[in-house]
């Protein structure tokens, strides 16, 4: 895109009612955050956040498997992507099967939108991709809050290209204005005929399974599938502009509002009884304030177990034998709040 094409769309989409800083809604799309870790294997039995932070792998009864990493490869300007590469096919599609690469995206980050207003705004739409070969998916915009949906087709092939993609306006269903899952960013990878066996919808039409991922391809059809994606953006206006690039410690704190983790290695306070002690505490200060209560886990520690949480500070409490006259406090711990 030249810089005279660059310039017309941001000018196209601040008087649209959008443009600017701030624009990108995604959280990460530059994948350079991977607080879990850089690489998971094996995957294919259950949904859920694995490596590159806010990006959610959504699988249902089938029988592929994949792995999931953030690669170095990437097109110019970007360091990182995320690679899914195909390790066991399913070529026998039942019915209710999917795998979608997702990102949840909370209501109050989306008013700038108007949806469900005379004055909504349309949705622009854009990231890089490759593939080891030419396949056709699926990207869908599904509001959470009203149960509509919106999707176009896009093909990628075996070199990086920026994809483009408008969906438009629409005036029915306003999104909540809180820290709730409004609206789900969803690329349909594989999926069976209960949303296949219709027509896509091109235009915000109320919910039919059938339609939300026709005309896609299956990323489980073979082995040999990769498919490489990165600088994901959605903006306010007709016209995808260049990627909103943003400095890593401020990707980071978004991230770590959903996830965040930890060590602890201080003394406890403790409660004696009898000499030994049978209980003991810590606080925990998060990174971040999180987007809501989270839940905790920890390792490093036996009988450890919580008795109070709340967004920035989570109490946490064990009990112990009354033998005991020390115990260790050394833990490791994650407090999750993802939508």
């Amino acid at each position: 895109m030249s810089k005279a094409a660059e310039l017309a769309n941001l000018i196209g989409n601040i008087n649209a009612g959008g443009g600017g800083v701030n624009r990108n809604v995604i959280i990460n799309g530059a994948m350079n955050v991977a607080q879990r870790g850089t690489s998971s294997t094996g995957l294919g039995a259950s949904s859920g956040y694995f490596t590159v932070d806010r990006f959610k792998v959504d699988l249902n009864n089938t029988a592929g498997r994949l792995t999931i990493t953030q690669d170095s490869s990437a097109p110019s300007g970007f360091a990182n992507s995320t690679k899914l590469a195909c390790t066991t096919a399913d070529t026998s599609i039942a019915s209710d099967e999917l795998l979608i690469f997702q990102q949840r995206i909370e209501g109050q980050n989306l008013q700038a939108f108007a949806k469900g207003t005379s004055d909504a705004k349309p949705f622009a739409l854009s990231f890089y991709a490759k593939a080891n070969a030419s396949k056709t998916y699926v990207a869908e915009l599904f509001d959470n809050d009203n149960s509509r949906q919106v999707a176009k087709t896009f093909t990628v092939g075996t070199d990086w290209a920026r994809h483009e993609i408008t969906l438009p306006a629409d005036t029915t269903g306003a999104f909540g204005d809180d820290a709730n899952n409004s609206m789900n960013l969803n690329i349909w990878l594989h999926a069976g005929s209960n949303f296949t066996s219709g027509t896509l919808g091109t235009t915000w039409q109320a919910e039919d399974a059938t339609d939300r991922a026709a005309g896609g391809g299956s990323f489980f059809s073979s082995t040999d599938n990769t498919f490489f994606i990165t600088g994901v953006q959605i903006e306010v206006g007709q016209n995808p502009t260049i990627f909103e690039s943003e400095p890593v410690e401020r990707t980071l704190s978004k991230c770590q509002r959903y996830y965040t983790e930890g060590s602890y290695k201080e003394n406890p306070y403790g409660n004696h009884t009898g000499g030994g002690y049978t209980q003991g505490w810590a606080n925990i200060e998060f990174k971040q304030n999180m987007r809501a209560s989270p839940t905790v886990a920890t390792s490093g520690q036996a009988n450890l177990g919580f008795t109070n949480t709340v967004d920035k500070t989570t109490v946490l409490a064990w009990t112990v034998s009354s033998s005991n006259t020390f115990f260790t406090s050394d833990f490791t711990w994650t407090a999750d709040a993802e939508l």
